[in-house]
């Protein structure tokens, strides 16, 4: 009797165990399915973002120094290639978010149109009058770090999506990339202590994006960044996530760490990393963020959040897909949906930049 009694319970927990593995494949299918994906019409609602603002000279946020007058110039005369959406880093990821539209979608209704605009913009000309103005004495920082990083993002899709297209415009901007190469080079030495704040400055981001592209095509930058990313971050612990986020965040301090020492270190080494600096995260990620919701689409400093709600989006798709962590991947989606829904509000404060982040999300969430 006991037997049949113990045969019986066995059975019953292969039944559950089987019922439990279906539901699970049966969830992951769904959160599959709500993923956001790069198709018709998601393109051609996110290109006119940036197709309608590369162009578009004013309002123009300068942040330049002047030495004196003579530094007076229209933004199209400092700047003849990044002159558009608002600032020039803005303008540097609007023609990212164009040139991987065109790449990730060669059929695109609107590729003649776009590849217009990207030819009339990026060239040999208008790139060495960019690389004059960062060897200028009074801006020899100029968007560092934050502007660096989304330059050296356009020259990996550049050099990664292998047209005659893409080799024109990328022979025209390679003075500015070799430079800001070089910048990132000498500088990061002498930055003894990284920068964790939720904005344009943040350390991690920076050097994540650069790694990037220095893991293809800059074997010096490469070993820098992965010396100083472990120098700045490999003792960290117990991320405060709980604060995130700050009022004016686009970006997450600690998500952002994660994703840079994720790139940095092996599997093994990085989950061991993970679980000391986030404890428990991976269990139970929608425990420590909520989406961050925005009160004023209309201020440019409020409208961050919406970015921060793409940046986190990008971050946890990239840890899910990674550790292979359905919790992260549904909570990517749940922040990229609350802004994409709310995107195309009118208002030019987010409009300038945030098709960058979006986008950004969707090719890090597959």
């Amino acid at each position: 009797m006991k037997k049949y009694f113990l045969l019986f319970t066995i059975l019953i927990l292969i039944v559950s165990c089987i019922n439990e593995i279906k539901k699970d494949k049966e969830l992951e299918s769904i959160i599959e399915e709500l993923k956001p994906k790069l198709n018709a019409k998601s393109t051609e609602y996110l290109y006119h973002f940036a197709f309608d603002c590369i162009d578009q000279e004013y309002p123009n946020k300068l942040g330049q120094v002047l030495g004196d007058a003579s530094y007076l110039k229209e933004p199209s005369e400092l700047h003849p290639t990044f002159y558009g959406c608002f600032d020039w880093h803005s303008s540097v990821h609007g023609h990212w978010t164009l040139l991987n539209i065109l790449k990730e979608q060669p059929n695109f209704e609107f590729r003649e149109e776009v590849l217009e605009k990207l030819i009339a913009n990026i060239t040999k000309e208008n790139i060495l009058k960019e690389v004059a103005y960062f060897d200028n004495v009074h801006n020899k920082s100029f968007e560092r770090t934050y502007g660096w990083a989304w330059l050296l993002k356009v020259a990996e899709t550049l050099q990664d999506w292998d047209t005659k297209e893409a080799n024109k415009l990328y022979l025209n901007l390679e003075p500015l990339v070799k430079l800001i190469e070089q910048k990132y080079i000498e500088f990061l030495p002498k930055l003894n202590y990284p920068i964790r704040v939720g904005e344009h400055s943040n350390t991690a981001f920076g050097m994540s994006f650069a790694l990037d592209y220095a893991k293809k095509y800059s074997p010096e930058l490469e070993q820098i960044i992965i010396e100083k990313a472990k120098e700045y971050y490999l003792n960290d612990k117990d991320c405060p996530i709980t604060w995130e986020p700050s009022g004016f965040d686009f970006l997450s301090p600690c998500l952002q760490e994660a994703s840079l020492m994720m790139k940095v270190l092996p599997k093994a080494e990085f989950i061991d990393w993970l679980d000391k600096f986030l404890p428990n995260f991976r269990n139970n990620p929608s425990k420590y963020l909520q989406i961050a919701e925005v009160t004023d689409r209309s201020d440019g400093k409020l409208a961050h959040l919406d970015g921060l709600n793409f940046s986190r989006a990008w971050c946890l798709y990239e840890l899910g897909n990674t550790l292979d962590n359905i919790k992260m991947i549904n909570l990517a989606t749940k922040h990229y949906n609350y802004s994409y829904k709310k995107m195309d509000s009118g208002e030019y404060a987010g409009a300038h930049w945030l098709a960058s982040f979006a986008l950004y999300a969707v090719l890090k969430s597959n």
